[in-house]
């Protein structure tokens, strides 16, 4: 694999492929491995340490694999872990590499969206409670009001293909009005999930027309578009086949179905044991 030097994309399961999807459509031209750690998952209520344990040793596979830029696309991992491995393990095992991951991508970029200046932020328990994105946004945008809701039920409906079903629109409407209810002047909200976007019409079926739903798969792409093109001494690295691997270290023909919908593309993954 030494020859070899593809973006990794990473996730505890199916939903960073809805960021690999929109990353692939910006940037066709590079390799990629997308490894969802699916016999670990979900990580949303595992603890800061747990997750930083079990994110660094994927990482550390991605880079035994050649990949010297690895992407994050998981919430909850890049809430709970990316900045200790950044700031701590990267110095250690592997200077020469970066790692990043969805959230500051999607702060710095959020509050150009909001009139009220007041946003919605939906995602697990784990990313709320961790307050990355209030921590954030906050950072970029100080005058914008942010308010979040985890939303438990959501994963579940997506991860076991209910998304779609009519039960779905109880489970959407329930946590849009919650949210509604004690922050009314809301004109934008983030999918703080890269889970959610598979509801996006029900969302957008429960809400007024004059919000705004975010998903963060455009935004995440555009950012790592101009990350290369500002760190050409890791974009020139990069090989450029338009190869897509995918690696899950759950049952290969489960991870198939379920990314298919996810990708929005027939996937053909490897099983991996870490």
């Amino acid at each position: 694999m030494a020859a070899s030097c593809p973006i990794g994309v990473f996730d505890s399961g199916y939903g960073g492929l809805t960021v690999f999807r929109s990353i692939a459509e910006a940037l066709p031209q590079y390799d990629y491995l997308y490894l969802g750690d699916n016999a670990r998952a979900p990580y949303g209520n595992r603890s800061f340490d747990t997750v930083h344990q079990y994110t660094l040793e994927c990482v550390e596979w991605f880079f035994r694999m050649g990949c010297q830029l690895v992407v994050v696309a998981c919430n909850t991992a890049s809430a709970k872990a990316l900045r200790t491995i950044q700031q701590n393990d990267l110095p250690r095992i592997a200077p020469q590499n970066r790692v990043l991951g969805v959230i500051r991508p999607t702060a710095e970029v959020i509050g150009n969206y909001t009139k009220t200046r007041s946003v919605g932020v939906l995602g697990t328990k784990g990313t709320v409670n961790s307050n990355s994105y209030q921590i954030e946004i906050n950072k970029f945008f100080p005058d914008v009001k942010v308010h979040q809701l985890a939303c438990p039920m959501w994963v579940p409906l997506v991860e076991y293909g209910e998304y779609r079903s009519p039960g779905a629109d109880y489970f959407v409407q329930k946590y849009l009005d919650e949210l509604l209810a004690y922050a009314p002047d809301i004109d934008t909200i983030l999918l703080a999930c890269t889970h959610y976007p598979l509801l996006m019409e029900k969302i957008k079926k429960h809400l007024p027309d004059h919000i705004t739903v975010v998903p963060q798969g455009g935004l995440v792409a555009a950012s790592l578009t101009d990350y290369l093109q500002r760190h050409t001494e890791i974009e020139s690295l990069l090989t450029r086949k338009s190869e897509k691997r995918f690696f899950t270290t759950d049952d290969t023909a489960d991870f198939d179905n379920h990314a298919t919908n996810f990708f929005g593309a027939m996937v053909r993954s490897s099983h991996l044991h870490l």
